[in-house]
């Protein structure tokens, strides 16, 4: 089959353009080979360099990564302690290695929960890559997706009061501009990896028409060659986005 046949058909044949990804599994990666939960995280950050490193080989345009959501604060006080000092020492050995590597890091959440120095690190890690033209990679840290629509509709709701907008001006369109993520492309792609079979609250919104893919691989045994077979399912899949598969097929149907 040609390549503008499969095009016709719905098939992704490209590369998804956004790939976003629950890293899933890393304390009971550990905890399986009888070694404190902190070691998976650890072994976690390591994945995560490979995973950025084919992104940014594959020419993926936007890689989105749970790190950290609004739920995780209910975790035993001490591993959530150790998750921000792993955070804090992360950002500062890769931060470099990501510019040198014209990666573009963005953060979505509510980042004024973190501590002081954490929030200047992650401002200054946003500073420095942000005229970067490679691969964005965006952290979601401290976000859950009811607070990204409850923040929008705070927006919005305070733009009706100052006047700016009536009531009746409120659509998908204006919410969407309200979101993070407004000015990236949504998720053609989600992962989750660690066996579980549901979306915990991330990217409610934008993940709408996302090809979802889950696999039992825990997140720190999650590989180059793991990344590709889930790329390899999208690209098996027929994106309807509402339509029939005879009007995919035939747009004048």
């Amino acid at each position: 089959m040609s390549a503008n046949a499969q095009l016709l058909e719905g098939v992704a044949t490209n590369n998804p353009r956004h790939i976003a990804i629950i890293m899933d599994g890393n304390g009971r990666w550990a905890q399986k080979k009888l070694m404190p939960r902190i070691i998976g995280h650890r072994a976690g950050v390591k994945a995560v360099r490979r995973i950025v490193e084919y992104c940014t080989q594959q020419g993926i345009e936007v890689l989105t990564l749970f790190a950290f959501s609004s739920e995780n604060w209910r975790r035993p006080k001490d591993e959530v302690s150790l998750l921000m000092n792993l955070f804090m020492a992360t950002l500062q050995t890769e931060i470099n290695r990501l510019h040198e590597n014209n990666i573009r890091l963005r953060f979505i959440g509510d980042i004024a929960s973190f501590d002081a120095k954490l929030q200047a690190k992650i401002a200054a890690g946003v500073v420095q890559t942000q005229e970067n033209t490679g691969l964005t990679l965006v952290i979601a840290a401290n976000y859950g997706g009811r607070w990204d629509l409850a923040e929008a509709a705070k927006a919005i709701a305070a733009d009706v009061l100052a006047g700016e907008i009536a009531i009746t001006d409120i659509n998908e369109d204006l919410m969407h501009q309200h979101l993070a993520l407004a000015d990236l492309p949504e998720p053609d792609l989600f992962i989750r990896t660690g066996g579980e079979q549901r979306i915990s609250n991330f990217l409610l919104w934008q993940l709408a028409y996302t090809e979802l893919y889950f696999t039992d691989a825990l997140w720190p045994d999650f590989d180059q060659a793991a990344l590709e077979q889930a790329i390899i399912s999208y690209k098996g899949r027929q994106r309807r986005f509402g339509r029939t598969g005879d009007q995919v097929l035939n747009p004048t149907v």
